[in-house]
């Protein structure tokens, strides 16, 4: 995984900053390209490779339009591979974690729709911030241990941004 194909299949320079509605347009562009249906009629040969670009495109899309997937992939091809499950030490962010849980835990039990509404501001300003310091420190080897924590921490927070999600869809209910 030593290349940026990712990067390169969409014309882009590896970064951590991309301009997403840009990347989803060349993605559109690209993928009307190696759409199977425009060769339906070719040999089988033609069809398979078809299939496997326009998998590998939408791999590649579904990775850097997520900034977890992305902070991950940039991480992995500047250096190491980056092991999926590992004890973070980072006491502090593990607290905030706790009490991020329990504060949905309670939301849900009271179904307070609007208490979920600003719960959900409170994560998204978390979020940003967080891709700001990685966009910040990714790039700069000694801070190599600093740009993981940070992928991890939104690794937690896109994965708390969906269970926020999914209790808003049960409460709407």
């Amino acid at each position: 995984m030593g290349t940026l194909c990712h990067f390169a299949l969409f014309d882009l320079k590896p970064a951590f900053r991309l301009d997403l509605d840009q990347l989803a347009a060349r993605y559109r562009e690209l993928a009307r390209g190696v759409h199977p249906d425009r060769f339906a009629d070719a040999p089988a040969a033609e069809q398979r490779q078809a299939l496997e670009k326009s998998a590998a495109l939408n791999e590649a899309y579904q990775t850097l339009k997520s900034a977890p997937r992305r902070a991950r992939y940039l991480l992995a091809v500047s250096g190491q591979e980056v092991p999926q499950e590992v004890t973070v030490h980072d006491p502090d962010f593990l607290l905030q974690q706790m009490q991020w849980r329990e504060e949905l835990e309670d939301l849900q039990d009271a179904a307070d729709l609007e208490g979920v509404a600003r719960f959900k501001q409170r994560l998204k300003a978390a979020q940003a911030a967080l891709d700001s310091d990685f966009a910040a420190c990714w790039d700069q080897p000694e801070q190599r241990e600093q740009a993981e924590r940070l992928m991890r921490r939104m690794q937690f927070l896109d994965k708390l941004a969906q269970e926020v999600r999914q209790l808003e869809e049960r409460l709407d209910d």
